[in-house]
């Protein structure tokens, strides 16, 4: 049987990191010639976030040899960047505020920005003054509440069925189900946003999972299971419905995650994906800014912030994140 230890995650993580990164860019850059990039599959790559998420937590809290042991892991690998993150962009922003150094750190904004932003209420204070027209300084994090969210929920859910109760299986499916019913209601009501909140996005961790405590299954059947998913969720595009497709992408992302063994060693210079995510927002942002996507040729732009991205995600992990794990 397939060592569960032998992984693409590595790779997985850095490839939906980039789709996220592409996403944006089109999305942030105001640039006509770089629109075609809002197309990337940006929603598809953060529920994959969490597929991944549910999985890896699920084992991690498993083979955590106490509570505290496992709370001590999840935070330090969350908490410590997050709130460099936060702290930076407060502080080094300021150089693009169209307020002066005084007026803005003299704002109110700045300190509930620090303050909320801080314990993951992002939506409490978004925005900093005078800085990317009073926009969203960084509108990723909303994902990582979530994750944090869901840090919680794992020790609940073993408490609820306990590590090896048989009832496991169908505790998670029900929660499964009505996870479905709560996403498919905002969504069929148009409030999108509102349905990626929880507990909608907790179907797509759920399917990391159940993917989780059924491995061996999983590893038995993933070629039959890959064609499965793939039909479902194309057959679930077509009627606009998520009915199964977070479980048939978690197989999707699973199936990727346990092939191409070539793929095994993408992560042997360091965990950097987690920094290009939580940096990529605001780097895109200044860019824009300062008017490099629109006074220069966009395509080079869009080449040098992403390995600006890249570079800070890089010196995140080895300078900072690595330190406290």
């Amino acid at each position: 049987m397939q060592d569960i230890t032998k992984n693409n995650f590595d790779f997985i993580r850095v490839l939906l990191a980039f789709i996220v990164f592409v996403g944006h860019l089109g999305a942030l850059s105001a640039s006509e010639k770089l629109s075609f990039l809002k197309h990337s599959p940006v929603e598809v790559a953060v529920f994959s976030f969490f597929i991944v998420s549910g999985f890896l937590i699920a084992r991690s809290y498993e083979r955590s040899s106490s509570l505290k042991s496992y709370a001590k892991k999840r935070f330090n690998r969350i908490v410590p960047a997050y709130l460099l993150v936060v702290f930076l962009c407060a502080t080094l922003l300021s150089l693009v505020s169209t307020l002066p150094i005084s007026e803005y750190f003299g704002n109110t904004q700045v300190y509930k920005y620090l303050f909320w932003n801080s314990i993951f209420l992002n939506f409490k204070a978004p925005w900093l003054p005078g800085v990317f027209g009073n926009q969203a300084v960084n509108g990723a994090l909303w994902t990582l509440k979530i994750e944090m969210c869901f840090y919680i929920a794992v020790p609940l859910m073993f408490l609820l069925f306990g590590k090896n109760n048989k009832y496991r299986t169908i505790s998670l499916i029900v929660l499964y189900f009505l996870s479905l019913i709560y996403l498919n209601y905002f969504e069929m009501n148009g409030k999108a946003a509102l349905s990626r909140q929880l507990p909608g996005s907790l179907c797509y961790f759920i399917g990391g999972m159940l993917l989780y405590f059924h491995f061996d299954k999983f590893i038995q059947y993933k070629n039959i299971l890959f064609i499965i998913a793939i039909v479902t969720v194309w057959i679930d595009l077509i009627f606009e419905i998520k009915l199964f497709s977070p479980i048939m992408i978690s197989i999707i992302v699973m199936y990727i995650a346990y092939s191409f063994k070539f793929l095994n060693n993408f992560g042997k210079y360091g965990d950097f994906t987690y920094g290009i995510y939580i940096f990529h927002f605001p780097i895109i942002r200044v860019f824009a800014t300062l008017g490099l996507f629109s006074n220069y040729n966009p395509y080079i732009m869009s080449v040098v912030c992403m390995f600006v991205v890249i570079g800070v995600g890089i010196a995140s992990w080895h300078l900072y994140e690595k330190r406290f794990l």
